[in-house]
């Protein structure tokens, strides 16, 4: 079995971007660098493969058995500049020299989709020294065969001389396919054509089914369970991303909750009852008489103690209107009786005073006034005895 090692040269010259073939030039060389790759390695796992861009001329991948790591690479190349034929061959010859296996026949494929503006004897001079170094070369000529053809025949002849046949030149013309193209040509099948049935081109999965069922139903398989896994992670996702929703949603829900009881604990006058006896904006206790001072404090005193007798349970009222007329009215007396035995209280009217703001309990006129109030309350006593 034949060992090779072979550097892929492509063109990324900016006349591929012409669209004569399907449906550019670069993308139509693409697949068919990818179809060689997949012949080199498939006769032979031991085989390696580089790769190599003719403008700017650079080995983007070192010889190697990873057909994934050139196909990566070469889908990040894009058209730009011009191709230099004679640099990018030595170049490839000079990656072949730094092979592993040293047993490894030397092979380049080129790939030209550009004019060569190089003298045709300097093609035939570095032509001699590949032939002299062993080195074959395949030459696909596509796009510009009008320009190339005569210069790319008299390289690759000056490598076969007179009785070789290992180096050969492929010329497409612009319609079809070049991966198609290339299929049956020796660049693929090979001197032998043994590497025909290696490529597996044409075929579901790269495999021909009647050769090795066994292989095309597994990896059939493989790949039907590849689909359902990912429309599994595709569903999974969906409802993830449905269950985060709808967590959002209640979370902003409670949020708002949260914040309309923040605001309600921050802002205590809007949400607490008003008081039963609100002090009257804007008093002066100043401005008001010693009497006016004292009959304000007495009413409210009054007012509070009912306020806080509202507070327990009132007992149901069984009797009618008539028996609740004639309590309202005891009670009235009750209360004007209470309220003088309050006025004849001194100690309370002190206490009183005492807490009402900017009023001193002990001035001149504030005694005076609770002398006159006492004196009127006795004589009100005197004049309705008991």
């Amino acid at each position: 079995m034949v060992l090779e090692s072979t550097i892929i040269c492509v063109d990324n010259s900016d006349f591929m971007r012409n669209g004569d073939f399907v449906p550019t030039r670069m993308q139509a060389q693409q697949d068919a660098v990818n179809l060689v790759c997949m012949s080199k390695t498939r006769s032979n796992p031991e085989n390696n493969v580089g790769l190599l861009k003719m403008a700017n001329a650079e080995v983007l991948v070192t010889l190697t058995s990873d057909v994934g790591r050139i196909l990566a690479r070469l889908h990040q190349v894009q058209p730009s500049g011009n191709i230099n034929f004679l640099t990018a061959v030595r170049v490839a010859h000079l990656a072949l020299k730094h092979r592993q296996g040293r047993n490894h026949k030397l092979r380049i494929v080129v790939f030209v989709g550009s004019p060569v503006d190089v003298d045709e004897k300097e093609i035939v001079k570095i032509a001699k020294r590949l032939k002299k170094e062993k080195v074959n070369v395949d030459v696909v000529n596509f796009g510009e065969e009008d320009v190339n053809t005569d210069k790319l025949t008299a390289f690759v002849n000056a490598i076969n001389g007179k009785d070789g046949s290992s180096s050969h030149l492929v010329t497409v013309p612009p319609g079809p396919m070049l991966s198609d193209a290339l299929l049956s040509s020796p660049v693929i099948v090979g001197e032998d054509g043994a590497g025909a049935n290696m490529t597996g081109a044409g075929f579901e999965f790269g495999v021909d089914p009647n050769e090795d069922p066994e292989l095309a139903l597994a990896l059939r398989v493989s790949m039907e369970e590849q689909r359902a896994r990912q429309e599994k992670e595709i569903r999974d996702t969906t409802t993830a991303n449905t269950g985060e929703s709808g967590a959002v949603s209640a979370a902003s829900a409670e949020e708002e909750l949260l914040e309309r009881a923040l605001g309600t604990s921050t802002n205590p006058e809007e949400s607490a009852p008003q008081s039963v006896n609100p002090t009257p904006s804007g008093l002066d206790f100043a401005s008001m008489s010693e009497d006016e001072q004292i009959a304000y404090a007495m009413r409210l005193s009054m007012e509070n103690s009912a306020v806080s007798d509202d507070n327990t349970p009132a007992p149901m009222e069984t009797e009618d209107s008539a028996g609740a007329s004639a309590k309202s009215g005891d009670q009235k007396k009750e209360e004007e009786e209470d309220y003088s035995e309050v006025m004849n209280d001194p100690d309370f009217i002190q206490n009183v005073l005492q807490s009402l703001p900017g009023v001193d309990p002990n001035s001149e006129d504030i005694q005076s006034a609770m002398s006159s109030l006492t004196k009127k309350e006795e004589k009100k006593d005197d004049k309705n005895p008991k």
